[in-house]
This record gives C-alpha cells, structure tokens and sequence, in this order.
C-alpha cells in the first residue's frame, strides 16, 4: 500500500467570502478603533452640545440683556440690573431664600425618612421581599407626576383623609396649634407650607432611596463583622462604619432632591400659602410679563447652586454612589 492510497483524501480548502460594502465598511473601522468610537459619540455629542450648552448659553446671555418697562420689549444692551435685582430687591430676596430653605428641609426630610428603608434593602430584604421593596419605591416614580400633586391636595384639605385620621387620633388640637405656627403653617395642611413640605418629600423620596441603598449595598460584609468582632455596638458599627460609607449615597440622593426642588414651580403653586418660589418667578417673568432677562437671572441662581453642589458632591465621591 502507497503512502498516497493511506492519506485521507483532503476537502477543499473553503474560499474566503468576498463581502459587500458593509463588510468592508465594518473591517476598515474594526482596524480604526479610534475613528469607529468618534463616529459613534458624534451625534449624542452634538446634539448635547447644540441643545443643552446652546440652550444655556442663549440663558445666560438674556440674563444680561435689558428690559423696557414702558415698551416691554427686550434689548440686546448688556446690564447687570437683574442681577442686582436679585440681592437688592427684598422680594426677590425671599423668593430664593425661601426656595432655598424648602429644598435643604426636604433633602433633609427625604435622607432621614430613605436611611431606614435603604438600610433594610440592602442589609436584609431577599428574594421577593426585596423585589416587593424596589417595586414600592419605584411604583410611585410611575404615576403622573400632575396626578400625585392633586391628589396630595385632596389628601391635605379639610375633611380629606388625613384630617380625618388626625381627629381619630385625637391630635387635632397638636395639629391646629402646628398650623398656627408663623413659618411652616397656614388655615389648613393644604394652604401651609407643612403641607407643601410633606408633598416636596413624598414626591422626590424615591429619588434618595436607590441611592443610598446602592451605597450601603458596596459596602463590604467583612467591615461589619470586623467591627462586630472588635467589640463594636451595633450603634457604634453604625456611626463609624456604615455612615461614613454611605455618606456618597446620601449626597447622591440630595442631588436629585435638591435641585428637583429648586426648579419645581407645580407644587409651589397648587399647595401650600401664597408665595412664589425661584420656579414660579421664571414661570410670571416669562409667560405672563414677558421679562425674559429677568427670568433668565432668576434661572442662574438654581444653575450657579446646582454646579457649586455638583462639585462638593463630586469631592464626597456621590457620583460612585450613582
């Protein structure tokens, strides 16, 4: 037998596909990884760049424009009189003092009210319980926003629910002289700025939840038992442990919070007393006076204490918590 009979007989070889322009196309960007990663962040970029950096330049450019009285019209002449409107002008004053109050009560609120929450999502809940958890929190998010704030209206008028509750409670008198305090009350829950809190906090506390829950969820379990076997309370654990760690989350949380607050102008408008906040003034000046510089100004102010926000939040290291 020849060694040519005992080889098998070899199949032919497979010729190489000839694509068609795609595959072409494909292997010369697969070859040029930096032109195929620039051709695919283009667009986003662009389109970030036109709408949201254009839209914010056109902002601060009106913000210095001027604003006739006696014609209402707008010209191109640069003034820094809104802004001096701003500080000099008491109303004005109010308007972003009391913004900003309501939206640091409502970070607080929301951050005391979620640590619990997040704490017992991250640490205990399994299986369907925490599945039942994620789905509660994020129900809410679901709804319409408009929907939730009128119900909150129906909810806090006299003989809504909540009143009612509070006389089965007998705590109608502790509520009535709540409402008869300067600041936070008002003739009802619905025209106070208690009211007006308690909507603030039940509508952004989703937002504070996921993140601290995401924060306590990096922290390691080998932390805890390390300072459960050192001796450590589970008070101490807490203060010097798990707070520390979950501090980005929580700052995270107050971003949102925060600055949801500051630019909503709906709840300010259907609850709590009369008072225009920083989202209502932009909302008059615009729509109804057509102050356009001034409204732009006042929308700076949010601006200016969001990006000062942002980057002690970026030192804290919040956007990990993200």
């Amino acid at each position: 037998m020849t060694m040519a009979a005992t080889l098998p007989v070899s199949a032919p070889l497979p010729v190489a596909r000839k694509g068609g322009p795609l595959r072409v196309v494909s292997n010369f960007l697969y070859r040029r990884s930096t032109l195929y990663l620039l051709l695919l962040l283009t667009p986003p970029l662009l389109w970030f760049g036109v709408v949201y950096l254009g839209s914010l330049l056109a902002l601060l450019s009106q913000s210095v424009y001027t604003f006739d009285d006696f014609t209402m019209g707008v010209t191109p002449d640069f003034t820094l009189a809104n802004y001096k409107a701003l500080f000099v002008d008491g109303a004005n004053y109010d308007i972003v003092l009391r913004t900003l109050g309501m939206a640091a009560c409502v970070s607080i609120a929301s951050a005391i009210l979620a640590f619990p929450i997040a704490y017992y999502m991250a640490r205990y809940a399994t299986g369907w319980r925490k599945g039942f958890f994620y789905v509660a929190v994020m129900l809410p998010m679901w709804a319409s926003y408009i929907v939730k704030v009128y119900s909150w209206t129906v909810i806090l008028a006299k003989g809504g629910i909540l009143y009612w509750a509070i006389g089965k409670l007998g705590l109608t008198h502790a509520l009535e002289a709540v409402l008869a305090l300067p600041v936070i009350g008002g003739n009802s829950l619905s025209t106070s700025n208690l009211g007006r809190f308690l909507v603030f906090t039940y509508i952004w506390l989703p937002f504070m939840i996921l993140p601290i829950q995401a924060s306590i969820e990096r922290i390691p379990a080998n932390l805890l038992q390390a300072s459960a076997d050192l001796g450590a309370r589970p008070g101490q654990t807490f203060r010097t442990v798990i707070l520390p760690l979950a501090i980005p989350g929580v700052v995270a949380g107050s971003i949102f919070t925060f600055s949801l607050t500051l630019g909503d102008f709906i709840i300010p408008q259907l609850v709590g007393p009369s008072g225009l906040f920083i989202g209502n003034m932009v909302y008059t000046m615009q729509g109804s006076i057509g102050n356009i510089p001034m409204a732009a100004a006042f929308t700076v102010v949010p601006v200016v204490i969001i990006g000062v926000y942002l980057a002690i939040a970026k030192r804290l290291g919040a956007f990990d918590a993200l």
